[in-house]
């Protein structure tokens, strides 16, 4: 890149997978985030912590940057759009991509080639603990973007304990990145590849009835699913409750993957009857823990109905 090289050949870099060029980018544009920000919150610590969430938000979205010369604009309507949400003490659905044809659900590599996220961001994902990684990738990197309340909900602990979890996972995920600026590791991509297919694979067992038979194979015999941190069910009920949604009519359509050492995140549209249009909420987050390759721990995050 030239030595000062403009906002869209940032953009067009950091999506060709350049590291540096997004850090040039966010911190060209971190003091206009943050006037943003303090501008709505009136304080400094919360501002700060608005921007570090902007940012975050940024790197996951980087690769759907229609105008790169207005990255600008865009960085710090992240802000005020992240700085609203803290005000209303909640946060807003994020958009999900529209597909073209229903035969792109079936095809995961144009959708990881369209909206996965270069591979310098998941080998730092994988560096964190288990429970930073789930909770960042559910946070920043799942289309949903559940609220600490949500999150709270999910892993049965308090909002508080979600807050700081999730700031020393930002400051852990930061550092992890800046020691990996310039390493390549194309294993990553393979990965969110793998748990795609893997994903799709799991819906169609479902349709057809085999849904058991994949389970022998890919689910840990003592699989759990959990409520917060109280398991309310194993195989057979989740195996049940599957057949039960197909049988009223309801169908799950993949959307994304993530994946990063033990947890996986799919993401999925929720497809109700014509005739039972709110039967189930619009979509639905599996929250996938692995152990020695087998799912062993499951929990769903359902976007709320509109």
């Amino acid at each position: 890149m030239p030595d000062s090289p403009s906002d869209a050949e940032l953009v067009r870099a950091a999506q060709a997978g350049e590291m540096p060029a997004a850090s040039v980018l966010l911190e060209k544009h971190r003091a206009g985030m943050f006037a943003v920000a303090l501008s709505i919150l009136g304080n400094v610590p919360d501002a700060e912590d608005v921007v570090q969430d902007a940012v975050l938000i940024a790197l996951r979205r980087m690769g759907d940057v229609r105008r790169p010369e207005a990255a600008g604009a865009w960085l710090r309507a992240l802000a005020r759009n992240t700085a609203r949400s803290r005000l209303r003490s909640q946060v807003p659905l994020s958009p999900l991509p529209e597909l073209r044809d229903s035969a792109e659900w079936a095809d995961p590599e144009k959708i990881i080639d369209r909206h996965a996220l270069r591979d310098w961001i998941w080998r730092a994902i994988g560096e964190l603990s288990p429970t930073h990684r789930g909770m960042v990738m559910l946070r920043y990197f799942s289309p949903r973007t559940p609220s600490y309340d949500q999150l709270a909900d999910l892993f049965g602990i308090p909002v508080g304990t979600v807050r700081s979890r999730l700031n020393e996972a930002r400051g852990k995920l930061a550092a992890s990145m800046d020691a990996i600026l310039d390493a390549a590791h194309p294993d990553s991509a393979a990965a969110v590849l793998a748990s795609a297919r893997e994903a799709v694979e799991t819906l169609a067992a479902a349709e057809q009835g085999r849904l058991a038979e994949l389970a022998a194979e890919r689910w840990a015999p003592d699989i759990g699913y959990f409520s917060g941190r109280r398991r309310v069910g194993d195989a057979a009920f989740l195996i049940r409750g599957m057949n039960a949604d197909l049988e009223a009519g309801v169908h799950q359509r993949f959307v994304s993957a993530v994946t990063s050492r033990e947890t996986t995140i799919w993401e999925m549209d929720l497809v109700n009857p014509a005739d039972d249009p709110r039967h189930c909420p619009p979509a639905v987050a599996w929250f996938v823990s692995m152990k020695d390759g087998l799912v062993s721990e499951l929990r769903l995050f359902h976007s709320p109905s509109v």
